[in-house]
């Protein structure tokens, strides 16, 4: 140091078996000689032989780094030394665990190293014993932030040991539990120890049946705004609760038994200010629908294979001028058709999303919602009898604005689908599935026409006509569908994702390679997961 014009001595050699495989971070000492750019000025550097270089990161820094890490990667990490582990284990706010039975011994040094989980699933499969109420209240002694909690397949919970995790737990925000065996009990405890609920998905709950008290009748909760009830025998003793949840905003029933028209007519004289509501596979009647036609606020609408007609979803129309998306699967009574439609396409005209399923418009009702919906970006036809070349015309000459269009087990033909070559000047990606009069060689035509557009055609077999290959790609939905169509064209990959600036960022840790793939992503099945917490 103070020489500039010594140079530093070579390194001394060292064999591989002199090297400490503990030094993970330990560099050679080098003196760093000044630039002949910056000849009035003198820099030098060195580097510390055996110095740990991520000390100098705040562990805040450190675990922000650990959340770009996939499961793999951040268990191993963990393993580096004592400080990844208990940077680790103080940053990790979600957990899922194999909710066993032979889990119970190991919870007080598992929640001993991961004291800060706010997010917590317990799954468990149809074949194993699962934890008891003794676990879960363990688990709501350890976890007092808790504001998720997620339950599969644990039949050993009772109503007992609900009760006691809701005491225990008061500002839970989201439950969501299936296949468990407790009942109407539990789900009033947490309602009165948990005021800061705000989501309930509930599905298979075998606790729940026609004996069953009422849930909600003595609470009127301010907070809830999301209820999700699935498959139910007697869904019906969550009317109270629906009915009395003040501030409810999104309401989905799915395959739950009995007649709901009595409780929707309730729903709708004591709460309007529902955005979202889901009807599917239901005993609903236009009654049901005209009831709930009075909460003016609703956006989205789904109604699949409920007992309603032309009546119902006009009263919708007519009252509901703020809907943005509508879902109709009429294959049980096919009851709605064009004189539904023509009233949705004059009384709302902000739709967006418009999925008809078992429905046969005409070119009459088309031309109405085409020409009166201007904001329509996503359109799925799927099992249209009615739907022919015609239609498509009317689809390609007045949908100025679509975006995304599927069809799917529909007649038309090469010429119907080669119209959009010249049609909807908007469109990015359009779906043919199962439409026998289109060929490959059509879908290859228009995509050399049209070199922007994702064309995806497949010419399966005509099964069951549901959404399936619609609903992941030329229409957004709720509903996971596994594509298994033959891809024409593939959009290209952005190269300006986050991912890619953080790692021009912290180019100096990738550099060194000092975790592999520190920076990859969680995978898109970890990332769907952690969202239904």
């Amino acid at each position: 140091m103070g020489q500039s014009s010594s140079l530093p001595e070579a390194p001394a050699e060292h064999s591989p078996r002199e090297i400490s495989t503990s030094r993970r971070f330990s560099f050679k000492t080098v003196a760093i000689a000044s630039s002949s750019t910056y000849e009035d000025s003198e820099f030098y550097g060195e580097v510390t032989q055996g110095r740990d270089y991520t000390s100098d990161l705040p562990d805040e820094c450190l675990a922000s780094i650990f959340h770009f890490l996939g499961a793999g990667d951040r268990k191993r990490s963990s393993l580096v030394c004592h400080r990844w582990l208990r940077v680790d284990g103080q940053s990790r706010h979600r957990l899922s665990l194999n909710a066993q039975a032979g889990l119970l011994p190991f919870l007080p040094v598992l929640f001993a190293r991961f004291d800060s989980v706010t997010k917590l699933a317990l799954r468990c499969d149809r074949k194993s014993i699962s934890l008891d109420d003794d676990a879960l209240v363990l688990i709501s002694i350890r976890c007092k932030n808790l504001t998720r909690l997620k339950l599969r397949g644990c039949r050993e919970i009772t109503d007992l040991g609900m009760a006691t995790f809701a005491q225990n737990c008061k500002g839970l925000k989201k439950l969501s539990c299936g296949s468990c065996i407790f009942g109407a009990e539990a789900m009033n405890a947490v309602f009165e120890h948990c005021p800061a609920l705000e989501e309930l998905s509930v599905k298979r709950l075998r606790g729940v049946h026609d004996g069953s008290e009422p849930i909600g009748d003595k609470i009127t909760s301010s907070s809830l705004k999301s209820i999700t009830l699935k498959e139910i025998l007697n869904g019906q003793c969550f009317g109270p609760l629906i009915v009395g949840s003040k501030n409810l905003k999104t309401l989905k029933l799915i395959r739950c038994l009995g007649d709901w028209d009595t409780v929707l007519e309730k729903l709708g004289n004591g709460n309007r200010g529902l955005i979202e509501i889901h009807l599917e596979r239901l005993q609903v009647t236009d009654l049901g629908l005209s009831a709930i036609s009075k909460c003016s606020n609703l956006e989205v609408l789904h109604i699949v294979k409920a007992e309603c007609s032309n009546f119902g979803l006009i009263c919708v129309a007519e009252n509901c001028k703020l809907l943005r998306k509508l879902h109709i699967d009429g294959w049980r009574t096919n009851r709605i058709g064009d004189e539904g439609l023509i009233a949705i396409s004059k009384e709302c005209p902000n739709i967006q999303e418009l999925v008809l399923i078992g429905v046969n418009p005409t070119s009459l009702s088309l031309t109405a919602i085409a020409s009166n919906c201007q904001k329509l970006e996503r359109l799925a036809l799927c099992g249209s009898g009615s739907i022919g070349d015609a239609e498509f015309a009317c689809i390609a000459a007045k949908c100025v604005a679509l975006k995304k269009l599927c069809i799917k087990g529909c007649p038309i033909s090469n010429a119907g689908l080669e119209m959009l070559a010249w049609g909807c000047p908007s469109l990015s990606k359009i779906k043919v599935k199962k439409c026998r009069g289109v060929s490959a060689e059509a879908a290859e035509r228009l995509r050399e026409r049209r070199g922007s557009l994702t064309v995806n055609w497949d010419a399966g077999e005509i099964g069951s006509m549901d959404a399936s290959g619609c609903a992941g790609g030329a229409v957004e939905s709720d509903v996971e569908i596994p594509v298994d169509h033959v891809a024409v064209a593939i959009a290209p990959a952005s190269s300006n994702s986050p991912l890619a600036l953080l790692r021009t960022k912290f180019g100096v840790f990738s550099g060194r390679s000092f975790v592999p793939c520190a920076f990859r992503r969680r995978s898109g099945g970890q990332s769907s997961s952690s969202s239904n917490l």
